[in-house]
């Protein structure tokens, strides 16, 4: 049986982790401009970004040996 390479694993949840906030603060960007013009941010946006992160748990949770515990 393979050993665990744990660093690897971490580096990976730390990627995912950085992306995902650098994604939020895009969307709050976009939505901090678009307030300021007065107009609201697409309804199918949002539901893309959820479905999104959705994906990206169901897709995390079998490569991740630590989040069964």
């Amino acid at each position: 049986m393979a050993k665990p390479n744990y660093a690897f694993e971490k580096r990976q949840r730390e990627r995912a982790k950085k992306q995902k906030k650098e994604e939020k603060a895009a969307r709050r960007a976009q939505q901090k401009t678009q307030g300021e013009d007065g107009q609201d941010a697409p309804a199918d946006e949002a539901a893309d970004d959820a479905a999104k992160g959705a994906a990206d748990d169901a897709q995390a949770s079998p490569a991740d040996p630590a989040a069964a515990r």
